[in-house]
């Protein structure tokens, strides 16, 4: 891949691919099976795809064989997946529209939503134990991405994030609690996703600290230009209600910092998350334009 790629076909293409391989993890549900139309509802409901396709990335940098990281990529959209179903819930965020469309509790009921969401996240662990088990020589590699994974996902990752996040609404938001939320509700698992792909692809220890760094410094960009999309974007644009994040009183980096200042430290994350991507020459080509395409649709 060379500099200068168009970034809207290299997404297309690498979602494609991970569709695919998502239609296999769950495949079309029979009639009348509600779980797994339910499941399928919230999975195929036109994600763009951001963390597994970063995974892939990640790989490429390092010049792995991408389809030894596809189970591992498939598995971390499923549990993201899983995080918003739940995220939706009346007793979390209470949205009824996500990606444009319904949630999966206003479609399917709230109890049925709950366990789409406790079978995709469950299931996510079997795709990944199926793949390291048919791993060979990277069997290693690939125990310690499951191990990562579910860390990102768990009680000291993104739960915890979730958990922090519904404690701080309606209190007096600070940058430092803001971040602590963010860093572990959305950033937790794109790190994982990015060090999947870095440890599947056979990355040297100097590589794997510099996609770390990107990954840390993207994730958090990613949350703030989030925030910023939510505090002036429309519902056409999100797919969410708009303005939830202020009527919910959400401890946001908007209601901390202001629109002007959470652009600039979005820019400044972004700026920091690429330059750790000097070393990889054109390989790092792949991650280079991911990151500008989520953090510029809030900074343009």
């Amino acid at each position: 891949m060379r500099p200068g790629v168009n970034v809207e076909q290299y997404l297309a293409r690498r979602q494609q691919q991970i569709e695919r391989v998502l239609e296999r993890c769950v495949p079309p549900a029979l009639e009348g099976d509600r779980l797994a139309q339910a499941m399928r509802y919230s999975l195929f409901s036109g994600g763009k795809r951001i963390r597994p396709i970063l995974a892939v990335a990640a790989c490429e940098a390092v010049e792995g064989a991408v389809n030894a990281v596809l189970p591992f990529a498939a598995a971390v959209e499923m549990i993201h997946t899983y995080s918003l179903i739940h995220d939706d819930l009346p007793a979390m965020d209470d949205d009824a529209l996500r990606r444009g469309k319904p949630t999966s509790h206003v479609v399917f009921g709230e109890g049925m939503a709950i366990l789409a969401g406790d079978a995709l996240l469950t299931e996510a662990f079997v795709v990944m134990g199926e793949a390291a088990l048919k791993a060979g020589a990277l069997q290693g590699r690939a125990l310690q991405v499951l191990a990562e994974v579910a860390h990102a996902a768990g009680a000291r990752g993104m739960v915890a994030g979730q958990a922090a996040d519904m404690q701080a609404e309606n209190a007096p938001p600070d940058l430092p609690t803001v971040e602590m939320i963010h860093i572990r509700k959305t950033g937790a698992l794109i790190r994982a996703a990015v060090r999947a792909g870095a440890l599947l692809g056979g990355a040297s220890a100097h590589q794997l600290r510099r996609l770390t760094r990107y990954a840390d410094c993207l994730g958090l960009a990613f949350q703030v230009a989030d925030d910023i999309l939510d505090a002036e974007g429309a519902t056409s644009l999100t797919g969410k209600t708009a303005g939830r994040d202020q009527a919910r009183h959400k401890a946001t980096f908007p209601a901390v910092m202001g629109l002007s200042a959470a652009r600039q430290r979005a820019q400044e994350l972004l700026a920091n998350a690429v330059r750790e991507l000097g070393v990889f020459g054109r390989h790092g080509e792949p991650l280079r334009v991911t990151a500008h395409f989520v953090v510029g649709r809030a900074c343009a």
